[in-house]
């Protein structure tokens, strides 16, 4: 539904959800504002209304039902095309995979800000820029919601690092927190009013108060919903309601899951009693209930198919209907053909690919190898290495992780899509993971019964046998443990089989003991509780053996975690290494390869362990010795392409030796399609970066995001990311960072890719337009040329900087962009808008913006360090931005 649609329906509904308002009990209330179960709010029947069922999303619909999901890009990834068409497609794509897995509420996107390099669930974040984050988020959850879907916006706020991620207190002041954190989720709400919102597990110390965020009332009541008029639901993250008065008189609407917690558990309580009135509530209610109409979840008097829903798909589809099954019916606004009425694994691959190929980020390419091949090229000889050429890392992981409809790997697609009789030599040369890989339970006999697979018996506290079984497959977790269990104990004679040295072990938290032939490896003490539920920082003790008769007694007695939300859990991570080449053997393979091949193409990055949701990364460094791995392969052969598989910044010491490299993200299940359309020439990688790489990581402004007293200290205020880098470079001339007062210079700037083009950009003019009775509004028309033999996209980019004597401000902020494709040697005019709040501050003292007078500076070119034309707009005191300014 557009805007506009929702704001009709508004009006002429409200009165219909306010007479189910009414005629619900308390007991209803508090019933409808618990959730019911881990996925779903409460139903009630008797009024035509459904359980909503919402489903974690940043990089797909997983839905509650298990089977397989479309597999996207991570949302780096995607932030990287800085395309706005593209976000709008891939939000078509969330509400038909929504609706393919029965869901009606995606919980994404996440729009914190990248605010340090290290922060766990910086990939699923789009920039460290707050105008790049909120254009690309507007255009997704605009589309989503247009086709009947729900999105749940989070964190708010200030949600951006991993680090006590659910106890410490960010403190920032007013300017900082209105100019860059709340910046994407205000225009969220005004542009395209999303359906919900979810509060972050931290908590805040701004406005004058310090609380958690589900209790901070300034922030939820008097801004989010006061202020700025949202009308949607506030939910709160998993398991992070605390309290329950002061949850209610905060701004909380929604406590998930359910249907216990701290308001499954007090809040009916807390009405009978008079300590919550039963009037408070009703707000709450209300915006459940509009939740539930939004999504064809409330059937009201009058609406047809279920639902009050429409569509408006504009010219794309001109469909209209209720919610209720019409994705099967609408034309596929992904690809533009008819989507197969099972959901989409075809449509949304061409959409998928297209994503993952156009965010790749030409760093740099100094000897022209990418594209490998051209019309009528010869056979070639390729040298696939790197871990992440044998297995690349598609997703990161936490609670985004989906099960995918299918995936692509690179060598199996480069083989089909370079030219017949060409060769590809996969090896993966280095070591990107610590632990070993999983154990394969077939290897495994039950030492009781003699059954193949798993010994496993429930403990009580008192070490009593509750019951136990054999279990003949594991997933590194034992779920729905019984809430009376205390421990659980896990035995297999593990088989051996292959000569030579096997790692064996258990990875683990909490309490636990890990044997190995009746030896102890491991022994801890630590009781952990939910915390630990997404955290992949557990330990791996490790048992080094050398096979002697063939097996090998592996028993675990390892805590049951009880935690609120999400029931009674064992993590449990089998873990079995086989004999193999060494670490140097493995180097040697590969440099071989590469010294023979026409050339090499090197995939390293980070992985599971290093990428999170759960924990921030200690370092920047790439894991293991894939370093290592590429300075040797580019000794051994110059032409050598580089490809780094990551969604969050890692240093890059080799840089400087390899002609070309490409930073190729998380690129969901179109991995290998992807990589194969670029380095072959199909896609031209036009990715920029959407936030800035360093040399060092001592270079990095906001290194690490640990609490000091459980407090995060925003002391570098509005100069997020890139502008950091910005205002130190203004205070002293450039340098390695190393010597003196130099500045350094990061590897990469915000901004930066080069494509396979070049560019020149011949003109900007400002214009102010006006139409109706909104704001005037500020637009650059710029005109580029692509000098270069192939057609190729560009990505305009304006920065703004601010007048002489003004209030502090970083030095230069991006005001706006677009996306142009050009033919070969031919050139456009692009149109920029710039919106007026680029032009604007936040004055704490007046509480509103304002637009300080004096000249703008706006700065076009490729980057924030590649700027090549200027324009002035003078804005004169007492006069709002487009009345007569120059």
């Amino acid at each position: 539904m557009s805007s506009q649609t929702v704001a009709t329906q508004d009006v002429t509904t409200e009165p219909q959800l306010l007479r189910l308002l009414s005629e619900l009990s308390a007991e209803e209330k508090v019933s409808l504002v618990v959730g019911a179960s881990m996925w779903t709010t409460t139903a009630v029947p008797r009024l035509g209304l459904e359980p909503v069922v919402m489903s974690d999303g940043p990089v797909g619909v997983r839905g509650s039902g298990g089977g397989t999901s479309a597999m996207f890009p991570a949302p780096s990834a995607l932030a990287a095309t800085w395309d706005l068409d593209l976000a709008r497609r891939s939000g078509v794509l969330f509400a038909a995979e929504a609706r393919r897995h029965g869901v009606d509420v995606v919980l994404a996107p996440q729009v914190n800000l990248q605010r340090t390099p290290v922060g766990g669930r910086h990939f699923e974040c789009y920039s460290e820029d707050p105008h790049l984050t909120a254009e690309i988020a507007v255009a997704l959850v605009g589309a989503t919601q247009e086709q009947g879907v729900g999105m749940c916006v989070k964190h708010y706020v200030a949600n951006d690092s991993e680090t006590e991620r659910t106890r410490y207190l960010a403190r920032l002041d007013e300017r900082t927190l209105r100019e860059a954190y709340l910046a994407p989720f205000e225009r969220l709400v005004r542009d395209v009013n999303p359906w919900s919102v979810m509060g972050a597990y931290n908590g805040a110390d701004t406005e004058g108060v310090a609380a958690p965020l589900l209790e901070h009332r300034p922030l939820v009541v008097d801004l989010l919903k006061e202020e700025w008029g949202y009308d949607g639901l506030f939910v709160s993250d998993w398991v992070a309601t605390q309290s329950v008065v002061p949850a209610v008189r905060g701004g909380l609407d929604l406590q998930m899951p359910g249907p216990d917690g701290a308001w499954g558990d007090g809040l009916l309580d807390a009405v009978r009693s008079g300590e919550v009135a039963e009037s408070e509530l009703d707000d709450k209610v209300l915006r459940l209930l509009r939740l539930a109409r939004r999504t064809g979840r409330l059937v009201l008097p009058g609406s047809a198919g279920g639902s009050s829903v429409g569509f408006s798909v504009g010219s794309a589809g001109g469909v209209t209907g209720g919610v209720a099954g019409a994705l099967h019916a609408v034309p596929d606004l992904v690809t533009g053909h008819a989507a197969p009425s099972a959901g989409g694994a075809t449509s949304s691959v061409a959409l998928l690919r297209e994503v993952a190929a156009r965010s790749v980020v030409v760093l740099k390419d100094d000897a022209g190898l990418v594209p490998l091949v051209s019309e009528g090229a010869r056979p070639l000889r390729v040298a696939l290495l790197g871990p992440a050429a044998v297995e690349p890392f598609f997703q990161g992981g936490g609670s985004s992780f989906v099960e995918p409809d299918r995936l692509t790997y690179p060598a199996a697609e480069l083989r089909a899509a370079l030219p017949q009789g060409s060769e590809v030599t996969l090896l993966a040369g280095a070591r990107a993971l610590r632990n070993p890989p999983e154990l394969d339970v077939d290897r495994c006999t039950d030492p009781v019964t003699g059954e193949p697979g798993l010994r496993v018996t429930l403990l009580a506290a008192d070490g009593g046998v509750l019951e136990e079984h054999t279990a003949t497959a594991w997933t590194g977790w034992l779920q729905d443990v019984r809430p009376d269990a205390d421990a659980v104990r896990l035995r297999a004679t593990v088989r051996l089989g292959e000569p030579g040295t096997h790692e064996l072990g258990v990875g683990t938290v909490g309490v636990h003991r890990v044997l190995v032939d009746g030896a102890e490896v491991a022994t801890g003490s630590t009781v952990v509780n939910e915390d630990v539920v997404l955290s992949s920082g557990h330990n791996h003790p490790i048992a080094t053996l050398a096979q002697a008769d063939g097996s090998a007694d592996l028993d675990a007695t390892l805590q049951v975690v009880h935690a609120v939300g999400y029931g009674h859990f064992v993590r449990a991570a089998l873990v079995h290494r086989l004999p193999g080449p060494s670490v140097e053997e493995e180097l040697a393979g590969a440099v071989e390869a590469a010294a023979t091949a026409d050339v090499a193409v090197v995939l390293v990055g980070t992985t599971a362990e290093v990428e999170s949701e759960g924990y921030d990364r200690p370092d920047l460094d790439l894991p293991g010795n894939q370093d290592e791995l590429v300075r040797r392969v580019v000794a051994a052969n110059p032409r050598t392409v580089v490809v780094v598989n990551a969604g969050a910044p890692v240093l890059l010491p080799w840089l400087a030796e390899v002609p070309t490299v490409l930073w190729g993200w998380l690129p969901g299940q179109e991995a290998g399609t992807a990589l194969a359309d670029v380095l072959t020439g199909a896609t031209e990688p036009s990715g920029r970066l959407p936030w800035t790489l360093p040399v060092r990581f001592e270079d990095v402004p906001v290194p690490h995001a640990r609490p000091v007293d459980g407090v995060v200290d925003y002391t570098e205020g509005t100069d997020v990311g890139y502008r950091a880098w910005e205002r130190r470079l203004a205070a002293a001339p450039a340098g390695s960072g190393a010597d003196g007062d130099a500045a350094p210079v990061p590897a990469a700037p915000f901004g930066h890719g080069l494509g396979w083009t070049t560019w020149e950009y011949e003109d900007a003019v400002l214009a102010w337009g006006q139409s109706h009775d909104a704001p005037a509004t500020l637009t650059a028309y710029v005109t580029v040329r692509n000098t270069g033999p192939r057609a190729g996209r560009e990505v305009v980019q304006v920065y703004v900087e601010a007048p002489v004597g003004g209030p502090s401000r970083p030095v230069r902020w991006l005001g706006g962009f677009a996306v142009a494709d050009v033919p070969a040697m031919g050139s456009a005019t692009v149109r920029v808008p710039v919106p007026t709040r680029a032009l604007q501050v936040w004055d704490p003292q007046a509480k509103g913006w304002t637009t300080p007078p004096g000249t703008y500076r706006l700065r076009t070119g490729r980057s924030v360090a590649d700027l090549r034309l200027t324009n002035e707009l003078t804005v004169r005191p007492g006069e709002e931005p487009g009345a007569g300014n120059q």
